[in-house]
């Protein structure tokens, strides 16, 4: 692989094996400038660690401070390390662990976090207690799903807390007795309709013209959903009030204006 020019390479210090397999990654490593991360992984530690009677979130910063070690006795630090558990608890307490010993950058990540929608919960728990510690340069959203959607996952995640801007920020209220629309399929619209766009603005869509606007003020655009028809309002303000079936269209040309 770093012969064939891959920009970056991961060792995993559990299955990697001797010292001697390491020295030979490191040697190539050196003369191409291959950065490595050293990828902890709670369910494969190296036997010797696995066997300590201490909590499996030391037995990990024990693994990866140790080949720190040895990546540096071979003269070599463009190193980047991991701690990833499939337990979140774990994995937020070794991340903490090792971001008070070590100043290199730290991939973080909650692995086989599990299929969409539990994967999501996990992950957004994990990276994000994380993520506001100020703990964490590069992401991974482990999800048994098709990549796109870690991928989508993971710009969510970096969008909530404000480290990235990039794309559509959208918010919708849930359904409640005054909603007189199909609030469900038009945020799904909606959101479809915007998955695409990189300009960074917040587009709203809430059940209700009583609430609406004024719950979603602080949105560069939204819409609300009345008894047959709807509302557009920019920044709390009413603009024009649109039949049901055109509201997506109708929002889309507003924002296209935008």
């Amino acid at each position: 692989c770093i012969e064939n020019g891959i920009d970056a390479l991961r060792i995993n210090p559990g299955n990697i094996g001797k010292r001697e397999n390491v020295e030979k990654v490191v040697k190539l490593a050196k003369t191409n400038q291959t950065p490595i991360r050293i990828g902890i992984n709670g369910g494969s530690l190296e036997k010797k660690l696995q066997e300590l009677d201490i909590p499996l979130e030391e037995k990990m910063l024990k693994s990866a401070m140790g080949h720190i070690q040895i990546l540096e006795d071979l003269d070599f630090d463009l190193i980047k390390v991991s701690l990833k558990s499939s337990d979140v608890q774990t994995t937020i307490k070794a991340y903490r662990l090792i971001a008070e010993k070590t100043d290199y950058p730290l991939h973080l990540g909650v692995t086989e976090a599990g299929t969409l929608k539990m994967g999501l919960i996990k992950s957004s728990i994990g990276l994000g207690s994380l993520l506001f510690d100020g703990i964490g340069d590069t992401i991974r959203v482990s999800l048994t799903e098709n990549p796109l959607e870690e991928v989508e996952a993971g710009w969510g995640i970096l969008k909530s807390p404000g480290l990235r801007t990039r794309g559509v920020n959208f918010v919708s209220c849930p359904t409640c007795g005054r909603t007189k629309i199909d609030l469900i399929g038009l945020a799904e619209k909606v959101e479809k309709a915007l998955a695409n766009y990189d300009k960074p603005i917040k587009v709203a869509v809430m059940g209700c013209v009583v609430n609406g606007p004024g719950e979603a003020k602080e949105a560069d655009i939204g819409i609300a959903g009345g008894d047959g028809c709807g509302i557009i309002f920019k920044k709390g303000e009413i603009i024009k009030t649109i039949p049901e079936e055109d509201i997506v269209k109708e929002l889309i040309k507003e924002i296209e204006k935008m």
